[in-house]
Order: structure tokens, then C-alpha cells, then sequence
């Protein structure tokens, strides 16, 4: 079932009646001259089981401890966002596989080098992803990053995952001349940053629903991190990511801040088409598929995961 994503940027009331989360207006709520009929005739519900990531950007939100409780039972992915929108925390539920302790104790135990060639597949599709998107918005050579992924390595001890990434960003968006991929650049730098924030959790999402932690990663090991799984996991569907917002500066002018519109764009992210074991699906769903190969990996039944080609 493709879940929804709800991204709520103004202020509203979040409750939860018979599994359905209710959503009220503030002026509504508190304007005691309304009948409590035409209050009621000012809500909308959803049901939470149709929600699969849910977007808090505004500081005047609120919402009650049944409606959280009711979300991560059934694992959505609740993103946080600062004064400036742009996404700074994620809440995950603790427990969503019926056998997630044996799941852990497989991924705990896996031996390093399982998850060397396990990061020497994630780079070699990342890479491969890459040059579909330059090739196909571009008139740069990319026949090198084909070269780059065939030569990575076991572990990537060459760091070839970096020297695709310099040649990709350096070639990708002709029109920003300056461009240079930062947290903190100039845009599109912000377009992204939204973009993977909502692929992260989205990824996330699947890593809990798979039994797996997605604090240990298998090449990604930030102390201060708790999803470096997550982080290994997502970078082969980075360049979809990198391809809708090539698409947006395509039909936006001003992309110098976050408009509704532009974050309403790259909501769309967990409904992209992607394509796995020849199989074409939602990117929510698709993520499903590679944490549960993921998964299979560390319990010994295979040894690749499915990702996504482009």
C-alpha cells in the first residue's frame, strides 16, 4: 500500500479519534461565538494507517501524545522542521518487526568483510545512478563514471565514491556556474538538502520495518549520527533526488528560498518511480524492497541487495 506524506506548515491542532488523525484550525478552535456543530464541519480526517511520513514545519503545531503514539505503531516517519524549514529531527518507532531481535543480532554480527561488499555494491549502482542523470541532462562525457563503478572495490579503498561525486556535481548545473555541493551553499544546495532529508526518513522508515537498526551502518560510522545506515542505504537513490530537482529549476525562476510550491515538489519524492529487479514502483515502496534484501544479506540467505537502476 503507498502511504501518504503530510507536510503541515501553518498552525493547526493534531488529535487522534478512532485511529484517525483529526486536524483542527487554531482560530477555529478557539473562537467560542462557533456552534460546536460548524466546528465539527471544520475538520478533516485521515486515517492514520494510510500515512507513511508526516512534516512538522511551523512552531505552532500541536500535537497530542495519542496521535504519536498512534504514528510510530504504525512506523511513520515524523520529521521536525526549524525556523527556517528546513528539517532538523526524526522520530521513529523502537519496535516494528516481529522478529527484529534476530534481525539484530545478524546485523550485529556481520563481519566486516560482508559489509565492505556490501558498501562496494551501494557505490558502484550510486555511481551508475549518477551518470544516468548526467548523460541524460548533459552533454558531458560520463563515460569515466561508468569506468569508476565496473573498477570500485571491496570497501572502496580507492574512494572512487568520491571522485564520481567531484566530477558529477562538477558538471551537473551548468546554469550555477559556482556551484559547489554544501549544506550551508547557495541554492539549488537547498533544494537538495530538503529533498534528502525527506529520502532519509523515508529510508529510515524501511530500516525499522525491516527489523534493522539504522544507527549501524556499514561504512558510514559518525559517533555523533544515528542513522548511518540510513545514510549508507539512501545514496544509490540520491540521484533521484538530484534528477526532480533538475526538473524544478526547470520550471521555477526564483528558487533562492523554500516557497510552498518548491517544498510541495519535493514532496512528491516518496511517489517517484524507481525501478528494482526489473520491477517499477513507488520510491516508498522500493525502499521496502532493498532493506528487506538488505536484511536477507546479513542473515546469510544472499549477498546483494536491490537497488534501484536507473
Amino acid at each position: 500500500m503507498i502511504k501518504k506524506t503530510l507536510c503541515f506548515s501553518n498552525p493547526i491542532y493534531l488529535s487522534l479519534r478512532n485511529e484517525q488523525l483529526v486536524l483542527h484550525l487554531p482560530e477555529v478552535e478557539v473562537n467560542g461565538n462557533l456552534p460546536e456543530v460548524m466546528k465539527k464541519e471544520a475538520e478533516r480526517t485521515i486515517p492514520i494507517e494510510d500515512i507513511g511520513v508526516v512534516i512538522l514545519d511551523n512552531r505552532r503545531i500541536t500535537v497530542t501524545s495519542g496521535v504519536l503514539d498512534a504514528l510510530l505503531e504504525n512506523n511513520c516517519a515524523v520529521i521536525t522542521c526549524d525556523s527556517k524549514s528546513m528539517p532538523v529531527g526524526l522520530l521513529l518507532p523502537l519496535c516494528s518487526h516481529k522478529t527484529q531481535n534476530e534481525r539484530f543480532r545478524s546485523q550485529l554480527d556481520s563481519s566486516l568483510p560482508l559489509r565492505k561488499q556490501l558498501w562496494q555494491q551501494t557505490v558502484k549502482q550510486k555511481i551508475l545512478n549518477q551518470e544516468c542523470v548526467l548523460r541524460s541532462n548533459t552533454k558531458k562525457e560520463t563515460r569515466c563514471m561508468c569506468v569508476w563503478s565496473n573498477d570500485v572495490r571491496s570497501g572502496d579503498p580507492d574512494n572512487l565514491e568520491a571522485r564520481a561525486a567531484a566530477y558529477y556535481w562538477r558538471n551537473l548545473f551548468l546554469n550555477f556556474p559556482d556551484f559547489v555541493r554544501d549544506r550551508e551553499g547557495t541554492p539549488p544546495n537547498n533544494l537538495l538538502n530538503y529533498g534528502y532529508a525527506i529520502l532519509r526518513a523515508v529510508i529510515a522508515r524501511s530500516l525499522v520495518g525491516s527489523g534493522l537498526l539504522p544507527t549501524l551502518g556499514i561504512h558510514h560510522h559518525n559517533r555523533y549520527n544515528a542513522y548511518c545506515l540510513a545514510d549508507d542505504i539512501m545514496e544509490p537513490y540520491r540521484p533521484y533526488v538530484d534528477q526532480l530537482v533538475i526538473d524544478i529549476l526547470h520550471r521555477f525562476d526564483n528558487v533562492s528560498s523554500l516557497s510552498k510550491e518548491l517544498k510541495m515538489e519535493l514532496l512528491s519524492i516518496p511517489m517517484i518511480d524507481v525501478v528494482v529487479n526489473g520491477k517499477r514502483s513507488p520510491l516508498m515502496i522500493a525502499a521496502l524492497q532493498t532493506t528487506a534484501s538488505l536484511a536477507k544479506c546479513f542473515s546469510g540467505e544472499t549477498r546483494r541487495i536491490s537497488y534501484p537502476e536507473m
